[in-house]
């Protein structure tokens, strides 16, 4: 049994869901688990949706119904027969998001986002689940919500693994087809989510519960390459990829894996594939016990929109540890995600993306304590395996902020 996960830019038009069905003949039908993410740039469109709502903007009405017009046009590109039961499901949808915005009397922005940005994956699985039954491949549609269980920490909600192992492993028949969501979960009364791109991390959950043959993440680049062809003009193809190094990767950033997908699949020894739903001949990337990358090159990981921090004590003493455990405090409470870290004896540099809006609170606490100064819209350049001539490439053209080295990893925040 083997376990798919197909992403947004796989399934942004009916042409992608037509696709998508020829990946599956290519690899079979029966035996798998097909973890679907909202189409195309949908989830973008919901958060605007639950940006207008919390706003109580006037575009509200506007902005659902272009997400409305933009699953009916897939639907329309799929089905010939405009009285299908589909139509009916995708409105029902529709009437749930509404039903939950004119009732909702919670005014926990992350609250709603889960419930409201959920309707993305909802949809998506829906319209194609029946599509796949339409043209005569029997499937069986699940809400995972009702499978994997989660604390109620919104929007990077905590699995329950022992609740959801007992969900998954007792309720799916794994000898079929079965369509369902990812990125979405539940507390056990409101949907929550994983985490922003959690697709990959619920393909995993399914996999370890399953003790699944294996994970494929379908994309539309040929597997894991050694950086963003979007920012790189010359990139390879990473065939071979350690958990280990895999994992490093994506703590430091690298998007096409999810940070916390890999740890369960090494857990149980589980290879991940990336492969190219353009391109189903080709093997791609496997993550996988044994060496560490193959071929063992720099690789490049960028993560943009960063804020670098300086921070330090108000009556210029040293930074010592009950200061750092004081920041690390701050930092947590409001939900600042650090990438990068160094000290010296008078302050405290740390780089820091604000995934939740949060750094002007943040400011706005911490500057009675310290003095803190920063940078906005920096980036972050990570190179694992650098050599003399990839640290040339990143610093000819940037401002260096930052600078840090260590055995493998070098990190260069720049303006």
């Amino acid at each position: 049994m083997r376990i798919f996960k197909f992403g947004g830019a796989s399934v942004k038009n009916g042409d992608g869901v037509k696709n998508l069905i020829s990946v599956l003949r290519h690899e079979g039908i029966n035996n798998k688990i097909i973890i679907i993410s909202a189409m195309g740039k949908m989830t973008n469109a919901f958060e605007e949706i639950v940006h207008s709502y919390c706003k109580k903007d006037k575009d509200l009405i506007d902005k659902i119904a272009f997400v409305r017009d933009y699953h009916l046009k897939i639907t329309n590109d799929l089905f010939d027969d405009n009285s299908h039961s589909i139509y009916m499901k995708v409105e029902q949808k529709f009437a749930q998001l509404s039903g939950f915005m004119s009732k909702n009397k919670s005014k926990d922005y992350n609250f709603i986002y889960d419930q409201i940005v959920s309707y993305g994956e909802l949809l998506s699985t829906t319209i194609i689940s029946s599509y796949i039954n339409e043209i005569g491949v029997e499937n069986d549609w699940i809400d995972v919500r009702e499978y994997i269980k989660t604390d109620a920490n919104y929007r990077d909600a905590k699995v329950n693994w022992e609740t959801t192992q007992k969900n998954i492993s007792s309720k799916i028949d794994t000898s079929k087809l079965t369509i369902t969501q990812g990125f979405i979960a539940s507390d056990g009364e409101n949907t929550t989510t994983l985490g922003r791109e959690g697709s990959d991390f619920s393909a995993a959950i399914f996999a370890y519960c399953l003790n699944a043959q294996s994970v494929t993440i379908w994309k539309d680049v040929k597997g894991v390459l050694n950086a963003d062809p979007r920012v790189f003009e010359k990139t390879e193809l990473l065939t071979q990829i350690s958990y280990r190094e895999a994992i490093e990767m994506a703590f430091y950033g690298a998007s096409v894996i999810h940070p916390k997908t890999l740890k369960p699949l090494e857990n149980k020894l589980i290879p991940l594939h990336v492969r190219s739903f353009i391109d189903v001949k080709n093997e791609g990337t496997t993550v996988q016990k044994g060496k560490d990358l193959e071929p063992k090159i720099p690789c490049f990981i960028l993560k943009k929109n960063q804020i670098l921090l300086s921070i330090s004590a108000l009556d210029f003493s040293f930074m010592v540890e009950h200061n750092i455990r004081d920041i690390f405090n701050f930092l947590h409470d409001y939900k600042l995600k650090v990438n990068l870290i160094q000290n010296s004896a008078l302050s405290f540099s740390v780089c820091i993306e604000d995934q939740f809006n949060n750094f002007n609170t943040f400011y706005d606490s911490i500057k009675s304590k310290y003095k803190v100064s920063f940078n906005e819209n920096t980036t972050l350049y990570t190179i694992r395996h650098f050599d003399e001539n990839s640290v040339t490439e990143i610093e000819k053209n940037n401002n260096v902020l930052l600078k840090q080295i260590s055995k493998e990893t070098l990190q260069v925040v720049v303006l």
